[in-house]
């Protein structure tokens, strides 16, 4: 399966649900504020970046893993967590 077959099928699993096209629904981990988080499945199973906060601006570390079907686990947290 490519990951054009994987774009039709299921959907982000964790603490949020989204289409496996390109976008996650997410909660800011200091403001609360829900916002939309790009997700990239051609960018390697495991991914950690840093992404601010469009409403805050804080910084959230966001780690995302997909399966071998295609799932996907999307978590942000702050970096004073980490």
């Amino acid at each position: 399966m490519d990951f054009d077959d994987l774009e039709s099928h299921g959907t982000l699993q964790g603490d949020l649900d989204a289409e496996l096209d390109d976008v996650a629904e997410v909660s800011c981990p200091y403001c609360g504020e829900s916002s939309e988080l790009s997700v990239d499945p051609g960018g390697g199973a495991t991914q950690e970046y840093v992404e601010d906060c469009e409403v805050c601006c804080q910084p959230w570390l966001v780690r995302v893993r997909f399966d071998g079907e295609g799932q996907a686990s999307v978590s942000l947290a702050t970096l004073d967590d980490e």
